[in-house]
């Protein structure tokens, strides 16, 4: 339960906006301008974070971000690493998965990818408590079902 002292100083929240942004690539332009901008926010200042925050990952990867604005026209932003279907399909070189998964098989996949997939998505801030394993099973139940067979090594 929330202290006295957090209740008094939470900040009343105006909206909350889901943007996904190809990293680096936040302009004040569309799609990120209209989303943020209706709700009063320095958008110069938001494109700065969220490229500062990105430029570890390729410029072509769709990061999701999450936009807490607050009635004082101030946010705070959440980024997230890129999906794990993203970095599946870069790992197997397809562009899309099976469109009958568990029938036709897209692409193979050895677990050392999904062990560094897992890696990459344990530092997100939904899977940080998350054990390895956890999210590796994750992973290869969602390579099942786009049709990627995930093996122990490659052949």
């Amino acid at each position: 339960m929330a202290s006295l002292k957090e209740i008094l100083t939470r900040r009343p929240v105006a909206a909350t906006v889901r943007l996904t942004i190809p990293a680096g690539g936040a302009r004040p332009g569309p799609p990120v301008g209209p989303a943020v901008g209706q709700y009063k926010v320095n958008l110069m200042a938001f494109c700065k974070d969220f490229n500062a925050r990105t430029q570890k990952y390729k410029p072509d990867a769709p990061i999701a971000a999450t936009v807490t604005v607050f009635k004082d026209n101030t946010f705070e932003l959440t980024v997230r690493s890129p999906s794990v279907t993203w970095y599946l399909k870069r790992a197997a070189g397809i562009e899309s998965g099976s469109g009958r998964a568990g029938h036709v098989v897209a692409s193979t996949l050895s677990l050392k990818h999904i062990y560094e997939i897992a890696k990459v998505k344990q530092s997100d801030p939904y899977c940080q408590y998350m054990s390895l394993e956890a999210i590796s099973k994750s992973i290869i139940g969602t390579a099942n079902s786009m049709g990627i067979k995930v093996e122990k090594e490659l052949a």
